[in-house]
């Protein structure tokens, strides 16, 4: 089975429809999703994400769990519109190590939340922490090229010079670009792939991406924005990255006041007198700037307050204006006992539970299958292609 088959039949839990109610009903700001625990969430998130015409932000705990998340949801609804909102660095803030993969995904999904496109974006308190350069600024350093468009390589090229872009012979990473007769590559910040832009004279008569290492061509585009390095923006305008989000937006979270708490501790830790006496003078004056960079837990609950806001954690924060209740159990730890997973599985047979397994591997799900019928266990299961982080069981 494809997963996307099982989350068809989870789209018919009457708490989809439910909730895709209330997520038209302006009027309801807060809604608690009760009882929804390990990878039902996001496979129940899922089927509202592919059906709802407006932009969600899910807020995580800490990276890792963000990345269990994200990992369900590209593994559900694909990588096309489910974007992942890291920080900027690549240890804690205060340690001034940026991360320049990290770079590459923040600007994606700012480039992406610029165009007003219905997208799923998925974060962590450290991330939103970090406020971001303006709309205004990124619409001014962005460089929207299309097929048909009359530019010209040279001034083409004398704007990627002008922001920061290096010329290079071979681009390999990003901010390099390079000509070769009327062909120009380029390596956007926006851009999990180089593009290569075929000119015929004056106009662009082909766009599309390709491999770094191939050189082979992967996809055409009618039209790309290349984006230059967020650090390159230096205007001293920074903003939260809630203001590149429409009225409309939903914001998910897991628990409201640990996340806001989270960001208040990480402005505290980053420009804190004790951080600022323990760095040198060059570090120093990195830290202070990066004061005006950061957001504490105030700002964070203000912005916040102005979108509809789902929660999905052990406990709503205050009052929610709608509660939807789910009967979902985490999956036990097996610790590789084969003898707890056998009964464990055999009891919810049983009891005329359907059985789902998942796994990237079809010659793991026979394995499984032939080991049950050695062992003589009538357990029958139904093996779905892709992987979720963590069981659950669906009373």
């Amino acid at each position: 089975m494809d997963i996307s088959e099982l989350q068809r039949i989870y789209a018919g839990h009457p708490n989809v429809r439910a909730l895709a109610a209330q997520l038209e009903n302006s009027s309801v700001r807060s809604i608690f999703l009760g009882g929804l625990h390990a990878s039902a969430s996001s496979l129940f998130l899922s089927s509202v994400i592919d059906t709802s015409p407006r932009s969600f932000v899910f807020i995580l705990g800490d990276v890792e769990e963000a990345g269990y998340f994200y990992h369900d949801l590209i593994q559900i609804n694909g990588e096309k519109n489910v974007l992942f909102f890291p920080s900027s660095y690549r240890r804690a803030i205060r340690y001034g190590q940026k991360d320049a993969a990290n770079e590459i995904l923040r600007t994606e999904a700012l480039n992406r939340l610029q165009k007003q496109e219905p997208v799923c974006i998925v974060t962590y308190p450290d991330a939103i922490a970090e406020k971001v350069v303006s709309q205004k600024v990124l619409a001014e350093k962005t460089i929207t090229l299309s097929i048909g468009q009359c530019i010209g390589t040279d001034v083409l090229m004398d704007m990627l010079a002008e922001w920061g872009f290096e010329q290079v012979d071979y681009v390999y990473e990003p901010g390099q670009y390079s000509l070769r007769g009327s062909i120009v590559d380029v390596y956007s910040y926006a851009s999990e792939y180089p593009y290569r832009i075929d000119f015929f004279g004056d106009e662009i008569d082909s766009i599309r991406t390709f491999e770094v290492e191939s050189q082979l061509s992967k996809e055409r585009k009618d039209s790309i924005s290349i984006v230059p390095e967020l650090a390159f923006m230096q205007s001293g305008e920074y903003v939260s990255f809630f203001r590149f989000l429409k009225d409309d937006a939903v914001i998910g979270m897991k628990d409201f006041l640990w996340i806001r708490e989270r960001i208040d501790a990480v402005h505290e830790e980053t420009v804190s007198k004790q951080a600022l006496e323990a760095a040198d003078e060059i570090q120093r004056e990195d830290l202070l700037r990066m004061n005006n960079r950061l957001m504490d837990g105030s700002p964070f609950t203000s912005d916040v307050l102005e979108f509809r806001r789902m929660e999905f954690g052990n406990k709503p924060t205050g009052h929610p204006q709608a509660t939807l209740t789910f009967d979902v159990v985490a999956q036990p730890i097996f610790h590789k006992n084969f003898d707890l997973v056998s009964s464990t599985l055999d009891d919810y047979v049983q009891k005329g539970y359907t059985l789902y397994i998942c796994t990237d591997s079809e010659k793991q799900a026979k394995r499984l299958k032939d080991i049950f019928e050695e062992r003589g266990d009538a357990i029958t299961f139904t093996y779905v292609n892709k992987t979720l982080h963590e069981g659950f069981t669906d009373n």
